[in-house]
């Protein structure tokens, strides 16, 4: 009786813990995964509509229709997926009230961006205070409130890692126990009887031996595609969305020192902020490495020429951006060398070239990512009915096995 508890109990354990762990990994393909780039894109595309605006209002009735066609499609893009944020997350109440301040937000931030739009094409100085009215708006609320949205689904995706990849050691365990109980037994019936061999004992030992080497294999071999996953896909993924996140907030601050006309003291102190926040070689306090340099060691294969040279254009946006700051007494050659409706050689055009390679860095760490975790909860599925279908010969055995025995004194 006890044994043949002992091999029901391990079957349906194992079927539980497999099937939490496939569940796990398969929230996060369909689920934390896309909820975490959803919430990453909202960012990148507040972030660039800010940059975006700052560059229109700047080139004013020289704006080409792209880049409008860029800001607006920021704005829509970034109320699509908080849509979608809203209706697909099961977080808590407070992810949901942060979703609901992010829309409200943005229709606001909307509004002064064409009011300052209006005031510039008429000539009027007041177009600049409203412009960096909104950019302010946009730096210190709804960046930061979207920031806790890109925290919240990152915690939520590493939880999903976690207990996808944890390994069910209570069913082993059970196993480890049925087996020995089963040796100890058989070993038992041998010095009682001198019979060498009880069939239906040997047949579940053998199945429950089958089910417990599929379970360790299949539970490591789960855990290691998932650490592929999250090693090659998701924390590079992370590192780079830092450092896409960072060059952003940079531009933004270009664009601003110029658009307040010799008083951009702070967007000058922005700028050199952020530029320490994608290159700072060391740690310093609570303040991590450089996130371009964290991006360009963490990358997979399969991105790091991007990120390479992503890294090579950052240094020519630099330079660039130095070359218009030597001419800040020279507004107009200072505008020129940032940013121009051609965009050749100037520091926009180098940025938007560093911000193509980070884009395609980032479609390949996404591959990567649901490349290696793809199938596994599939093969966790089959993993917890095959146990499960082997414990069935195994209780069989034990029955048979024990019932034999008995049969003997009668």
């Amino acid at each position: 009786m006890v044994l043949c508890t002992l091999v029901v109990l391990f079957g349906a354990l194992t079927a539980w813990q497999v099937n939490e762990r496939a569940e796990a990994a398969d929230r996060l393909v369909s689920h934390s995964g896309p909820l975490s780039h959803d919430a990453a894109e909202i960012y990148r595309s507040l972030a660039d509509a800010d940059t975006t605006a700052a560059a229109g209002f700047l080139l004013g009735e020289d704006e080409p229709p792209a880049l409008r066609d860029r800001y607006e499609g920021d704005l829509a893009k970034a109320s699509e997926l908080l849509v979608q944020s809203a209706a697909r997350t099961s977080g808590s109440s407070e992810t949901q009230r942060t979703i609901a301040d992010l829309t409200r937000e943005l229709a606001r931030y909307a509004g002064l961006v064409e009011v300052a739009r209006t005031n510039n094409r008429q000539g009027l100085p007041l177009g600049g205070a409203y412009l960096r009215y909104a950019s302010a708006l946009m730096q210190d609320t709804i960046l930061r409130d979207a920031q806790r949205l890109v925290d919240s689904e990152e915690r939520r995706l590493d939880a999903d890692f976690d207990a996808a990849e944890s390994f069910p050691w209570a069913a082993a365990g059970v196993a480890i126990v049925g087996l020995g109980a089963l040796g100890w037994y058989q070993l038992v019936l041998f010095r009682r009887t001198n019979r060498v061999f009880n069939l239906g004992l040997v047949g579940a030992t053998a199945a429950l031996l089958a089910s417990f080497l599929w379970l360790v294999v299949g539970a490591t071999g789960a855990s290691s595609s998932l650490g592929d996953s999250r090693t090659r896909g998701a924390e590079p993924l992370r590192a780079l969305n830092d450092a896409r996140f960072d060059a952003l907030q940079a531009h933004a601050a270009e664009n601003l020192i110029l658009v307040a006309r010799g008083s951009g003291e702070k967007y000058s102190e922005r700028w050199a902020a952020e530029v320490a926040s994608l290159t700072r070689a060391q740690a310093e306090g609570d303040k991590p490495r450089g996130s371009l340099l964290r991006a360009v060691e963490r990358a997979p294969k399969s991105a790091a020429a991007q990120l390479a040279d992503a890294h090579e254009k950052f240094t020519v946006w630099q330079s660039r951006h130095d070359a218009a700051a030597a001419n800040e007494a020279d507004y107009d050659a200072a505008l020129t060398a940032t940013i121009t409706a051609e965009g050749t050689g100037t520091a926009d055009r180098a940025f938007t070239e560093m911000d193509d390679l980070l884009a395609a860095a980032a479609d390949a760490e996404r591959r990567e990512f649901r490349k290696a975790a793809g199938d596994v909860d599939g093969e966790l599925r089959l993993l917890a009915l095959a146990v499960l279908i082997l414990t069935v010969p195994a209780a069989i055995g034990v029955v048979r096995g024990i019932n034999r025995r008995l049969a003997e004194y009668r």
